[in-house]
This record gives C-alpha cells, sequence and structure tokens, in this order.
C-alpha cells in the first residue's frame, strides 16, 4: 500500500498551445534515445507524464508485442494522448490519470517505467524514483530524462534573455519544482535507494540553429512567456510584470531573427536497474 501521496506541484507551464506544440515536437528519438537501445518487442513500458502523447506511441511502436500504459496528471492531456494512438493505429496502448507518488499500479507490474521532464516538476522527486521503482519488475529499468534549466546556453548573448533564464528558475522553484533538474537525476536515484553500480548516468542535448527550428524555439518561448499559465504565475506571484514579460517575448523573437543564433537545451538522463 503506498504512503499518502505528497503534495503534487503545479505544472509550471501548464497547457496553452505553446506549450503543447513542444511537447509535440517531442519523440523517442529526439527525446528517449537513451532508453531506445534497451527495449525489445514484448515489453511492458509505463511513460509517467506522457502529455500528448507523442513520445508514448513511439514507444509503443518499438514494443509491439508489448504494451504502453501512458498517465498524466490531466484528464485533457490523457484524452489527447489517447486519440493520437488511437489514429497511429496502435492496440497496445492504453492510458489513465495517474499521479507519480501514488501510483495505481501493484509491486512488479511493467518492465520499464520512463518518465520525461516530469521530475523537474513534482513536489518530491526521491519519492516519486522510489514509486516507479516499485512498479518495476526486477531486472526491469527505470529510465527519467529532465532538462538543466541552469546549464542552458545560447549565442549571440542577451542580457533580457538571462533575465529571463533567473526568472524562470525562480518562479519554478517558487512553484515546489527544480528547474535544474538534469543534473540532480543521480543524487535522488541514491538517495531513492538505487545502487550507483545500477545507474547509468548520461547526457544529451537539443539544439535550436537552423532558421526554422530558430523560429519555432523563439516563437513558442515568446509566446508561452505573455500567454501560458507561467506567465500568470510569473506575474501573480510577484516575480515579474505584465511589461517585463513582453519584454523577454520582444527578445526570443529578435534573438530567433539572428542569422548566428543558436540555443542549446542540456539534459540529464539515467536508466536505473532494479
Amino acid at each position: 500500500m503506498s504512503e499518502k501521496p505528497a503534495e503534487t506541484v503545479v505544472y509550471t507551464h501548464g497547457h496553452h498551445e505553446s506549450v503543447l506544440r513542444s511537447h509535440t515536437w517531442r519523440t523517442a528519438a529526439n527525446s528517449a534515445a537513451y532508453l531506445i537501445g534497451e527495449l525489445t518487442p514484448e515489453l511492458h513500458v509505463l511513460d509517467i507524464g506522457c502529455g500528448p502523447g507523442t513520445i508514448t506511441a513511439d514507444l509503443a511502436a518499438l514494443v509491439p508485442r508489448g504494451r504502453v500504459t501512458g498517465v498524466d496528471m490531466a484528464p485533457g492531456i490523457v484524452d489527447r494522448a489517447r486519440a493520437l494512438a488511437a489514429e497511429r493505429g496502435l492496440d497496445n496502448t492504453g492510458f489513465a490519470v495517474a499521479d507519480v507518488h501514488a501510483l495505481d499500479y501493484p509491486d512488479d507490474s511493467f518492465d520499464v517505467v520512463h518518465a520525461h521532464q516530469v521530475l523537474q516538476h513534482v513536489g518530491d522527486p526521491v519519492r516519486a524514483l522510489r514509486e516507479m521503482r516499485r512498479v518495476t519488475r526486477p531486472g526491469g529499468l527505470v529510465a527519467v530524462r529532465d532538462s538543466d534549466y541552469g546549464a542552458f546556453t545560447w549565442t549571440p548573448a542577451s542580457p533580457v534573455l538571462d533575465e529571463w533564464l533567473a526568472l524562470y528558475r525562480r518562479v519554478a522553484r517558487a512553484n515546489g519544482g527544480e528547474p535544474d533538474a538534469g543534473r540532480a537525476l543521480k543524487s535522488w536515484a541514491l538517495r531513492a535507494g538505487f545502487a550507483e553500480g545500477d545507474i547509468t548516468a548520461t547526457a544529451s542535448a537539443w539544439c535550436f540553429s537552423t532558421p526554422d527550428e530558430r523560429a519555432w524555439w523563439s516563437g513558442l518561448w515568446a509566446e508561452r512567456t505573455t500567454a501560458s499559465s507561467y506567465a500568470r504565475i510569473a506575474v501573480g506571484g510577484g516575480h515579474a510584470t505584465e511589461e517585463r514579460l513582453a519584454a523577454v517575448a520582444d527578445a526570443f523573437r529578435a534573438w530567433g531573427a539572428q542569422d548566428d543564433a543558436w540555443f542549446m537545451v542540456p539534459h540529464g538522463e539515467l536508466l536505473c536497474r532494479v
């Protein structure tokens, strides 16, 4: 029986269209490459924080004789993931609303438990990892990947984007999360009870540099900064004014319009053998 769950953090970004635009861009290839080589056709996989289901659907295609269950805290997003799986003709998927702090599955239920960009937002990442470990069968894998905002880097330099990064980290922490989660994953896993010899820690990055990539990345962050739940939390919490957020949005668009613009989003990632 699970302990009473810790209070779940409100998702800082929310589910504004600008946020979902980035979520639906994610695939197993660009967001879970460190895990793909471990998958075999018959595995049962739990995908925590599945969002609109693009990674979930890719994982399901990689385990055609197995099954992938996608879970998320937001019922409407779970519905979108379910619809995507149906659109792709995947009959080895299932979806549910769930809290990673208290998963409604018996011990040893899955061969792989995966979470992408989840632990940076939860109220207790160590507890979440313990829960992920609980529902993983002996010999199975817990796979987690999170970005590390403190290590984001870009060129050309922009003092206003420096301000944005400091602001985002402040807002995320005030909301109960840890935006620099990528660097903390191994520490959290050790505290959750995984032995160091059972942890494979790696890193990888997204990079945005081509004209299309720059326009996409700068546009979604400009919109997210002024129109998403993040904007509401930033203003409501006294972290920024609407005018400063508008200035950040302008700075993102100006950055994206420069031919030499380049942006890197590093991630920490772990494969933890149970």
